[in-house]
């Protein structure tokens, strides 16, 4: 009896003892689980909070790429560095290490300028007796520089702001807009005036430029240009790739007749004014291929007209982000042409004073054109090459 007394208290020592190892291991990984746990997020966020003070830099300074070394934060440290990945379109990687007791943690953050392409309207002047209407809905991001005048609720689905302040036809009630996107009044962001000097350095660079002639015929013929300096010669074909290799085309006070059909990415400035003879579309439209990479950005110091001619008097297609750096986007003879259908535009259009594109009455349309006008949102992401910016940065990639 006595000898099974004392195996079995021997054995319950051994089986407690056993268990208070195995609870002092577990509190002792518990213990270190945690300090490296709060080591690794300690280093994270210091990494993070690096990102957040360079973007901050460049934000209020465009030209910063100093970057920090070594710099003490939360006990910690931190290292940024600036690398300048496209020159001309002025892309940065920040590339961020944060440093906490022997820890290191890194965020990688792509910024790129704020391209004027990603608006689907924006004007610095609306004229003097311009309104927004019911029938009027704008897709995508909206601003303008002036008074935002509205009558009868228009719709605008993407964020809207404005520079100076929102003005009812009559009453806030009878004509308030629909921000569906939101609204922001108070907001200064003026049209630049070397966006259009920048494409023409981006040509002189590694693009095609035009120069010397008083008016260039161009025709896209996909993934090549077709080019004549007067209207009755024969077309010069290139192919674009080999001419253009950064997606480039300008013409030096000169005019530009534009149409036909665009494979790749590119932008078309121009020192003078650009007429469109007939549509100029993509080979691949992204609301039937959302794929689709093709892009155009139709850049001119002056104005952008849809022409007076028999193509333009059936509805024009347009496939474009369009940008009138001292003039606007409009059609020619507006008030004396015929009823010409509807503008159907794919894209945007960014133009310093807003222009007519036709006089309506009550039976309808009197001469010109209609508006159906459709937002691409891939510019919302993606931009024309070179297409003028707005003069800040803004993230497109947060790898942590």
């Amino acid at each position: 009896m006595g000898k099974a007394s004392l195996l079995l208290v021997l054995g319950f020592s051994t089986l407690f003892m056993m268990m208070g190892y195995n609870s002092n291991s577990v509190s002792n990984y518990a213990v270190e689980n945690m300090v490296d746990y709060h080591t690794k997020t300690m280093a994270h966020n210091i990494a993070v909070s690096g990102a957040n003070l360079a973007a901050n830099e460049i934000f209020f300074d465009n030209n910063w790429t100093k970057g920090y070394s070594n710099l003490p934060f939360h006990n910690g440290t931190l290292d940024v560095n600036v690398e300048i990945l496209d020159v001309f379109q002025n892309i940065r990687k920040l590339t961020v290490t944060g440093n906490y007791r022997g820890t290191t943690k890194n965020v990688e953050v792509i910024l790129q300028p704020s391209s004027f392409s990603k608006f689907a309207y924006y004007s610095e002047s609306e004229g003097k007796n311009i309104w927004w209407t019911n029938n009027d809905t704008v897709w995508g991001p909206f601003h303008t520089q002036d008074r935002l005048r509205s009558y009868r609720h228009p719709v605008f689905m993407g964020k809207a702001s404005s520079r100076k302040k929102l003005v009812y036809y009559q009453s806030k009630k009878k004509d308030a807009p629909l921000f569906l996107g939101g609204y922001e009044k108070g907001v200064d962001l003026p049209i630049p005036m070397d966006g259009v000097a920048n494409v023409n350095l981006a040509a002189k660079d590694d693009g095609m430029l035009f120069k010397g002639q008083d008016t260039v015929y161009l025709t896209f013929a996909n993934d090549s240009l077709k080019y004549r300096f007067s209207y009755g010669a024969n077309d010069t074909t290139v192919l674009l790739s080999s001419v253009a290799p950064n997606g480039v085309i300008f013409a030096d006070n000169m005019t530009i007749r534009l149409k036909g059909t665009v494979s790749g990415q590119y932008s078309l400035g121009c020192s003078g004014t650009i007429y469109l003879d007939d549509d100029i579309v993509y080979e691949t439209d992204p609301r039937v291929n959302p794929n689709s990479s093709d892009l155009l950005g139709i850049i001119a110091t002056n104005e952008v007209l849809i022409t007076d001619n028999l193509p333009n008097h059936s509805d024009i297609n347009i496939h474009a982000s369009i940008y009138c750096e001292n003039g606007g986007f409009g059609a020619d003879n507006y008030s004396s042409r015929p009823p010409s259908g509807d503008i159907k535009l794919l894209g945007g259009i960014i133009q310093h004073i807003r222009r007519p594109v036709g006089t309506f009455g009550k039976s309808g349309i009197k001469s010109g054109f209609s508006k159906n006008y459709y937002y691409d949102e891939r510019l919302m992401l993606a931009s024309p090459p070179m297409f003028p910016n707005t003069g800040s940065f803004e993230i497109v990639s947060w790898f942590e």
